[in-house]
């Protein structure tokens, strides 16, 4: 299988695994440029926050978007929104990616800014 397919099937784990818990969730994604993180409601059918390294608000302030100080704002930020929404605990769903690096850094600053999970 390639990377892509792995990739794919360990998200498939973790969501139904996150299913059960019935929970909003913390969903990510990222590319080789950006790192996108929303939280979505218990149906998944809306969104109660989103941020991104391609928003204005982040990227004014970063000097490269696809590192791990774009994550850590980015993590701030959702956290920030989530709370201001009335979200205070959270699943993360990683979507299938690998727990290190940007990811990591994501979840460790919206875990110190107030998000539970």
């Amino acid at each position: 299988m390639d990377k892509k397919t792995t990739r794919l099937k360990r998200a498939l784990k973790i969501r139904s695994r996150i299913k059960k818990v019935e929970i909003n969730r913390l969903t990510i994604h990222k590319s080789s440029q950006h790192i996108y993180a929303q939280v979505l409601s218990l149906d998944g059918k809306s969104t109660v926050a989103a941020a991104s390294t391609v928003q204005n608000e982040i990227k004014a302030g970063l000097k490269n978007t696809s590192n791990i100080n774009a994550a850590t704002a980015v993590g701030k930020l959702i956290a920030q929104k989530a709370l201001a929404a009335g979200v205070t605990e959270v699943a993360f769903d990683r979507s299938g990616f690998k727990y290190h690096g940007r990811v990591k850094a994501l979840a460790d600053a919206a875990r110190e800014a107030g998000l539970k999970f």
